[in-house]
């Protein structure tokens, strides 16, 4: 279950919503707050999860939305509605073409194509990296929490294209997780993004949460009072009069957080329909230029968004390693376009 209120990738818009659980609590229950008394009861999950549902509404109590710190009460019925229906945890092997740049007994780099899935969620069971790695190799370590995602140490958006690191070994998931935990690992972004930053370089530092008004969007909480700590550093690569390549830096590593964070700068990812980038952002919106600008929307229907390096500590020889990737052909197009109409 709480594996579905953190995805990367939300449910499509739906009206419908489906109950996954169900606790009518015992008439002798003593009063206890509500996150305390469902991590007792529900399988692999985290008190911050928990309260990031309850906070949302997924969790009610006899059908009305409850306070994290509310006390449940004997004969309480707590509901826990979502709007994907429950599934099994059972992964398919598909044969897949994986693109792997570097490979060995203790880990592999995964090159993603934009539009693959990272793993199985709802409209989305099938053809996912997690299908293709459970086909290409046998025995993948699962999260440590047990939720379902072989090999998986991170993850990345379905529609940003790049780097992804997988453990294939136990010790090596363990490993690997630590230096992701403490922020260590060094990962490099290419994004195109709206306008020109007045600055070459940067640093956006803003909690990142979902937003009040539409789950699939991630806001920025720079007050902190919502969302999790999140440090974004940018340097300017290229100026296009209208639009700038920008490469990106995570000091974390939150859901959408380059998205977030660039739109909460007034400079939102090229092309990204979610945080409003599939608008002609700067520049007249007529004429020759509008005609030019949805050209590039058509060569490049996603945003602009590429993890172009991964850099860490191997698991065994604890040297450093550090992988680089070319930008793929939709983003090499636009890009080239973008200068050939800067010129």
């Amino acid at each position: 279950m709480v594996d579905y209120l953190d995805q990367e990738e939300a449910a499509e818009d739906s009206d419908e919503l489906y109950e996954h659980h169900r606790i009518v609590v015992d008439k002798k229950q003593n009063l206890l707050r509500i996150d305390k008394f469902l991590m007792d009861r529900l399988p692999n999950v985290t008190r911050n999860k928990l309260q990031g549902a309850i906070k949302s509404e997924a969790v009610q109590v006899n059908q009305k939305p409850v306070k994290v710190s509310y006390k449940v009460k004997p004969s309480d019925v707590i509901t826990v509605t979502l709007a994907e229906p429950p599934r099994d945890t059972d992964i398919s092997p598909e044969n897949i073409p994986l693109d792997i740049p570097y490979e060995d007994s203790e880990l592999l780099l995964v090159n993603k194509p934009a539009g693959m899935v990272v793993h199985p969620a709802y409209n989305n069971w099938n053809g996912t990296l997690v299908n293709a790695l459970v086909y290409h190799l046998q025995n993948l370590p699962t999260t440590q929490n047990g939720e379902g995602r072989p090999g998986l140490v991170h993850r990345i958006d379905k529609d940003t294209s790049g780097l992804l690191v997988i453990a294939k070994t136990d010790y090596s998931m363990a490993y690997l997780a630590k230096q992701f935990y403490d922020h260590s690992i060094e990962r490099t972004y290419y994004a195109l993004v709206w306008g020109s930053p007045k600055e070459d370089s940067g640093t956006i530092t803003g909690h990142v949460g979902r937003s009040a008004k539409d789950r699939k969007v991630m806001t920025v909480y720079p007050d902190g009072e919502y969302g999790k700590h999140a440090v974004t550093h940018y340097k300017v690569l290229r100026r296009f009069k209208y639009v700038t390549l920008v490469q990106c830096n995570l000091e974390t590593g939150r859901t959408h957080q380059i998205r977030a964070h660039m739109k909460y700068i007034g400079h939102p990812l090229f092309s990204d329909a979610t945080y409003g980038g599939d608008k002609i952002l700067a520049g007249v919106p007529n004429g020759t230029f509008k005609a030019f600008v949805e050209n590039a929307f058509k060569l490049m229907p996603r945003q602009a968004l590429h993890a172009k390096s991964l850099g860490f500590i191997h698991p065994v020889t604890k040297e450093f390693i550090q992988f680089d990737t070319e930008l793929p052909a939709d983003f090499k197009h636009v890009l080239d376009k973008w200068e050939l109409y800067a010129e």
